[in-house]
């Protein structure tokens, strides 16, 4: 299966494909894929992100799902790639992975068929869909900060065309350990129903980015914790966590908060042990 790659080569962006342990620019130039520097493997005009999806997130928070996706909207300049850095502000705590399989239009497309979703997607790369849950109370409507915050939506390391997504294993690790282990075959809807979904309202263009959701156990990371998130077939997206740089400003806005709604969803859902909670790190 092809696999692109964009990458900074000598101060430009540049497009380059797979060949091996090396990625091949167009004009012939070779680097190691360990010496390059990842960009964002496309450049979305929107990212859009299904709110459940994997049958063992929903039993995870003891509910049922509705007859349709909902979803919610990552804004571009949350991009981010395959080896950087996950910023968790200063003042901060409850950040979350959540590894998921990324779909990326090919083609413009609106007012389409499951049938012909396949058609218009490009390929599918790996995506890890971050959540800031410090915000939570007051954005778990519209998500903007919970999850569309600056660095939060980690893309790449390729965009892998001819991937059949049936029956892959996802997986998510922290510092080496397993933390997520899933099959896209958990998921209620799949990567043509999403795309068919969309498409009734919203034009999808080349580049644009749909997630497709993520299995149970999302948990909080911390700074210098390295994340991981693999998906059979499309590589695997590597990325590290670290504090901003400054503090969450206090004089305009809604502050982080440690509800229990913070804490039931950063924690997993434990609805029934509200107020008992596990050591925090």
């Amino acid at each position: 299966m092809p696999e692109y790659r964009r990458i900074l080569l000598d101060g430009a962006v540049v497009e380059t494909v797979r060949d091996g342990d090396e990625l091949v620019a167009g004009d012939g130039r070779r680097v190691k894929i360990e010496d390059a520097r990842h960009l964002p493997p496309v450049v979305p005009s929107k990212v859009i992100a299904v709110h459940l999806n994997h049958r063992s997130r929903v039993d995870e928070f003891r509910i049922e799902l509705p007859d349709a996706p909902t979803y919610f909207h990552k804004p571009t300049s949350a991009l981010n790639s395959h080896q950087g850095a996950i910023v968790r502000p200063e003042g901060c705590k409850w950040l979350n992975y959540e590894g998921e399989v990324a779909i990326v239009i090919g083609k413009t497309a609106r007012n389409i068929s499951q049938r012909e979703a396949g058609e218009y997607i490009a390929g599918y790369t790996v995506a890890n869909d971050y959540g800031l849950h410090d915000f939570r109370d007051t954005d778990a409507g519209s998500m903007l900060r919970v999850k569309g915050s600056d660095t939060l939506c980690p893309l790449g390391p390729g965009l892998v065309t001819d991937w059949d997504f049936h029956g892959k294993r996802l997986r998510t690790y922290v510092n080496g350990e397993v933390v997520q282990d899933g099959s896209t075959d958990e998921m209620k809807w799949d990567m043509h129903y999403l795309v068919a979904d969309i498409a009734r309202t919203i034009t999808l263009y080349p580049g644009d980015v749909l997630l497709s959701g993520t299995p149970a156990n999302s948990r909080p990371v911390r700074p210098g914790d390295v994340v991981e998130v693999e998906a059979e077939g499309l590589g695997r997206l590597t990325n590290h966590i670290v504090t901003g740089p400054t503090a969450i400003r206090t004089d305009v806005g809604a502050q982080p908060t440690e509800s229990e709604e913070v804490l039931s969803t950063a924690l997993g859902g434990d609805w029934e042990f509200r107020g008992i909670r596990p050591p925090r790190r």
